[in-house]
């Protein structure tokens, strides 16, 4: 096979949940509590869930870079993501290690019917 025929790499992590238990966690270890926070039941947070997606999706495809592709995924990704995944204002900032509390959801009041399509949408309000 020629290297123009080359199959696609694999992914190292076949999931999300592999990717976080196999990689992350073992290697991104903080002191938890104040400014670090983690829930061990991760998966329960959709916003940590979306961040860690877009963690892993960036680091199958960066790793395979070679010579500054983790480099990169450090300093656009990782860095970026890691402070609000385990600040104090976080996805697990009710949680502890051992204790998953539900994040509190914010209301939503729906738009009346043709608000996107009137004039105050398109307007800001005003007139």
């Amino acid at each position: 096979m020629s290297t123009s025929e080359q199959a696609p790499a694999r992914p190292v992590y076949r999931t999300l949940s592999q990717w976080v238990n196999n990689h992350f966690i073992p290697i991104y270890r903080r002191t938890l509590g104040g400014e670090y926070r983690w829930c061990s039941q991760w998966w329960k947070h959709a916003e940590a869930i979306s961040r860690f997606s877009s963690l892993w999706y960036a680091w199958e495809s960066m790793r395979i870079n070679g010579s500054t592709g983790m480099g990169l995924w450090y300093r656009d990704h990782l860095d970026h993501q890691l402070p609000v995944l385990l600040g104090p204002r976080g996805p697990f900032y009710q949680c502890t290690e051992t204790e998953h509390l539900e994040p509190h959801q914010a209301a939503i009041a729906l738009p009346p019917p043709g608000w996107w399509t009137s004039s105050l949408a398109t307007t800001g309000g005003r007139a």
